[in-house]
């Protein structure tokens, strides 16, 4: 196998490891005052937060995360960074089943101290859980966190409104939630503003506004699969702001707390990408890729003007805001070159001056870095589908090796730019094919609902669609196609050996499921009453539950003519470990060939470098022993 490597493996590629482990710059918040960064940097596995001086660099303080899973770094004013990650467990007596919990600890800089976010709050049990990032008010000033938390009224938990004063370290609650609450909204003064439930057995969704000392409902509707998003303040800084779908498209609603009917509707390119003031806590604009082009749409013109001037300074790469000063005149940006690798700079709001601050990838150079190009084709049925091929330095692109990488979801996209999985593959001599195949979000509601009841049917072929594509180009060599997935990629991989047969030499599942039947009854016995509408959501996708064995790779094992490896993590809390297990155990029995390789201790988001580096390495070597590039 190693000799194998060796041969096929481009002459000017970099370690795999340079590719596969954590990034060197993870994430990067500039302070409300523009004065201090809070930096998150790894040696490839391990996790250190520095909190630094903007102008010298200097670091004030120094925080060993070691190999805990980060999912936010966060400025409360200009003293507190607010470090949310979690991790894998179960609570006795309050979860039954393993989940993924969230735990936030807050860091004054000045003091240096740090504490558990939450501290001393009545009925929590002493946890430190929280629902995600906290969002943060500026009140009389002193900084405060307002988190949503657990909280218990008998033996029940209901999620519950936490307002933490950062400067005292002292917590108490705003407001407790019934039964089926999803989200809360303060005002700029910290008071609650509203609340949105969600009776998933009712399929019925309802809004809430605080008034004369009471909860007051305004407003509900059916909702069986999506629902609205309560979001937070509106444009003004007084009103809610909720995103409903109407004619199959996004748009912002916007409500007074004192009455009256819904503003306009305001069309969104992406629900999921607002900005929001970190001053006034107000909605000042949103973000989407439209097509292949990053694109901000501010309602102020002067941060338009100002954004403008930013993203001109970085011509022709992808610019991303990532955090930015209150008086918004300082900005961090990550830029996707597509030469260089992803990169944090610091901008001012002309754009006249910008700063690098560091490299996701310090360790790939310009040559390490294969080219990526749109591609757009038919789909068999006449369906315009769009994807990405990456392909290898140095190689002419004919008659190429490929993988098929396909992206999980399915309701994802894959996106122009640095793909660290990706380009891993292609430096060993692979061309690799990603497909926004039917059923992918972001793209249009259109593509997305051709994808429903699709799962092992259109939404494969749509991939092998794209192989007929590139072979009919003479780009790549049809006789050396393998395909790879991660979620409901992996699934595609595995449908791929056992049901669109006949296109692909090798396939790796990472995290897939394979026994459909299964992993809905473990989503139901984890999720109770309130996961009927995610019952609801598969099945729209995958069709009728008697049809589902028709279409799980684990009951067709014994159609497998190709190799197949199996990787999935011990602490996934979204596909059930279970799932590589099945498939390992029907292909055995079959007396078909694979590889199962367990990752200690790894999620499904591969959060950890050491696991997440344990999965390239297997996925590479699989594809260099079955579909060798020479």
């Amino acid at each position: 196998m190693a000799l194998a490597a060796a041969v096929s493996l481009p002459c000017a590629a970099a370690p795999l490891e340079t590719y596969g482990k954590l990034p060197f710059l993870e994430q990067v918040a500039i302070s409300p005052d523009g004065k201090m960064f809070a930096l998150v940097t790894t040696d490839g596995e391990q996790r250190k937060l520095s909190i630094q001086e903007v102008g010298s660099r200097q670091s004030v303080i120094q925080l060993n995360l070691a190999d805990r899973k980060l999912r936010a770094v966060q400025w409360a004013g200009p003293r507190h960074v607010i470090v949310t990650t979690s991790q894998t467990g179960q609570i006795p007596g309050i979860a039954s089943a393993r989940n993924e919990w969230f735990v936030a600890v807050d860091i004054d800089w000045t003091r240096k101290t740090q504490r558990p976010l939450l501290w001393g709050v009545p009925g929590t049990l002493a946890l430190n859980v929280i629902e995600g990032p906290p969002e943060f008010r500026f009140i009389d000033g002193h900084p405060f966190a307002f988190a949503r938390g657990l909280t218990f009224v008998g033996r029940r938990g209901r999620m519950t409104l936490i307002r933490i004063d950062m400067d005292a370290g002292k917590s108490s609650i705003v407001a407790q939630g019934f039964a089926y609450a999803t989200d809360f909204v303060v005002d700029a003064g910290g008071h609650a503003l509203a609340k949105a439930g969600y009776d998933a057995v009712g399929s019925r969704w309802s809004l809430d506004l605080w008034r004369a000392g009471q909860w007051e409902e305004v407003d509900h509707l059916d909702a069986p699969i999506e629902t609205p998003e309560l979001k937070g303040l509106g444009r003004n800084g007084a009103s809610i702001a909720v995103v409903f779908r109407e004619d199959d498209r996004p748009v912002l609603k916007e409500l007074k707390p004192n009455g009256g009917a819904w503003s306009d509707p305001l069309p969104l390119a992406d629900p999921d990408r607002f900005i929001w003031d970190s001053a006034t806590y107000r909605l000042i604009g949103e973000g989407a890729l439209i097509g292949e082009q990053e694109r901000y749409r501010f309602f102020d013109a002067r941060d338009q003007k100002s954004w403008d001037a930013v993203t001109a300074a970085f011509p022709d790469a992808r610019v991303d805001l990532v955090s930015f000063t209150d008086d918004h005149k300082r900005f961090v940006v990550r830029v996707d070159s597509g030469v260089t690798g992803p990169a944090y700079f610091l901008a001012d709001e002309g754009g006249k001056t910008t700063t690098p601050i560091g490299n996701e990838y310090p360790g790939l150079a310009p040559g390490d870095i294969a080219p990526v190009r749109p591609i757009a084709f038919k789909a068999k049925d006449g369906l315009p589908l769009t994807g990405y091929l990456t392909l290898p330095r140095g190689e002419e692109a004919r008659k190429l090796p490929l993988v098929v990488f396909a992206h999980g979801g399915p309701a994802l996209r894959d996106e122009p730019g640095f793909d660290w999985w990706a380009q891993a593959m292609a430096s060993r001599g692979y061309a690799v094919l990603q497909v926004n195949y039917r059923g992918s979000a972001g793209l249009g509601w259109a593509l997305q609902s051709a994808g429903f009841g699709q799962w092992g049917r259109k939404m494969q072929t749509d991939l092998s669609d794209g192989v007929r594509y590139l072979a009919a180009r003479g780009t790549i060599d049809p006789a050396r196609v393998c395909i790879v997935g991660a979620s409901y990629g992996g699934y595609a991989a595995l449908a791929g050996a056992t049901l669109d047969t006949g296109v692909y030499r090798c396939a790796a599942s990472i995290a897939g499921p394979s026994d459909l039947a299964k992993m809905l009854e473990w989503n139901e016995m984890r999720e109770g009453p309130q996961g009927v509408a995610n019952q609801r959501y598969w099945t729209r996708y995958m069709g009728a539950a008697a049809t589902l064995d028709a279409i799980s790779p684990a009951s067709h094992a014994d159609r497998a003519a190709i190799p197949i490896l199996l990787v999935h993590g011990r602490d996934d809390t979204v596909v059930d470990y279970r799932q590589s297990q099945i498939m390992a155990d029907a292909l055995a029995k079959a007396g078909k060939p694979f590889e199962f390789v367990t990752l200690q201790a790894e999620d499904h988001w591969l959060s950890r470098g050491a696991t997440r580096f344990q999965m390239l390495r297997a996925v590479v070597d699989f594809l260099v022993k079955n579909n060798p590039t020479r």
